[in-house]
C-alpha cells in the first residue's frame, strides 16, 4: 500500500503572485512620490542659489556704487562661480546654469536640466522667484 506523503513546506503559485501584485502596487504609488520630492528639492536648491547670487550681487553693487551690471558665469559641471561674484559666492548647485549678467534692479534667470517644471526660472534682484 502506497501512501502519498505531501510536503506542506513552501508557497503556492497563487500566494507568490499575490505578493508580486502587492509589491507592484506599492512601487506604482511610491515612484511618483519620489519623483515629486526630487523635483521639489531641485527647485528649492535653485531658489537658494538665486538668493545667494542676488545677495552677492547686491553686496557687490554696494561696494562698487558706480557699477549697475555684473557679468559672471557658472560652470554647470562643478557649480563654480567665476567673475566678480566669485569673491562672494564660490559654488552653487551642480548642473545649474545662470544668466551671464545681473542688473541692479532687474530680474535674472537660472535653469537646471534636471528641473522638469520649466527650463528657466525667473528671480528678482533679491533672489525671490517670480
Amino acid at each position: 500500500m502506497k501512501t502519498n506523503i505531501r510536503s506542506t513546506k513552501g508557497f503556492t503559485l497563487v500566494e507568490i503572485m499575490i505578493v508580486v501584485v502587492i509589491i507592484g502596487l506599492l512601487a506604482a504609488m511610491a515612484i511618483p512620490a519620489f519623483k515629486k520630492v526630487r523635483e521639489n528639492s531641485i527647485g528649492k536648491a535653485m531658489e537658494n542659489d538665486a538668493r545667494q547670487v542676488a545677495s552677492a550681487a547686491q553686496q557687490y553693487f554696494l561696494e562698487n556704487s558706480a557699477i549697475t551690471q555684473i557679468t559672471f558665469s557658472v560652470t554647470p559641471a562643478s557649480g563654480l562661480v567665476t567673475g566678480p561674484l566669485s569673491a562672494y559666492v564660490k559654488n552653487i548647485s551642480k548642473g545649474t546654469n545662470s544668466a551671464s549678467a545681473i542688473d541692479i534692479d532687474a530680474n535674472f534667470t537660472m535653469d537646471n536640466p534636471q528641473f522638469a517644471a520649466g527650463a528657466d526660472q525667473t528671480f528678482n534682484s533679491e533672489g525671490k522667484k517670480q
